[in-house]
């Protein structure tokens, strides 16, 4: 049997986790959607990779606070989330959107550095004024509360 790359790996964990391909809510990173990210900031997306490839993703997306609110109020999906995000124009909030570690990786402060890192530099671009999150998993919405802790961002939450 052939072993699977680490980028094979995390795609599958993105499937287990958020089901992507079947719900069409959710955000699908494509190529199509990378590219629009990488114009609403250049620290959307990161990775932390080693020898086999990427072992950590993170996707955040920085927004306006009206639309951060139409979100938590389920008012509009992620997907909605991301088409209605402007380009070109001041932010003043972060989606959290989604953070991937292989298991083997997992408990070392990977998506804690990455996550700092992406939104000090958004921060330095766009008056951030809150962090939100809509967590699938218990570890990501540790994950969240750490990082709003370090940042002294408030977190919100959507739920369900």
């Amino acid at each position: 049997m052939a072993k699977i790359n680490n980028y094979e790996r995390l795609i599958e964990l993105a499937e287990q986790v958020f089901a992507f391909r079947t719900d069409p809510d959710q955000l699908n990173v494509n190529p199509k959607v990378r590219s629009r990210l990488l114009k609403v900031h250049p620290c959307t997306l990161s990775e932390t990779r080693d020898e086999n490839g990427p072992v950590a993703w993170l996707l955040v997306i920085p927004t306006t606070e009206a639309l951060m609110n139409r979100f938590l109020s389920t008012q509009i999906s992620e997907k909605e989330l991301y088409d209605l995000t402007p380009l070109n124009q001041p932010y003043d909030s972060i989606y959290l959107c989604s953070a991937l570690v292989l298991e083997e990786y997992r408990r070392k402060g990977i998506t804690r550095q990455m996550a700092l890192k992406a939104i000090g530099e958004i921060c330095k671009d766009h008056p951030i004024k809150s962090l939100f999150v809509w967590a699938f998993t218990k570890e990501g919405d540790i994950a969240a509360e750490n990082i709003s802790k370090l940042t002294s961002l408030p977190l919100y939450r959507r739920i369900g």
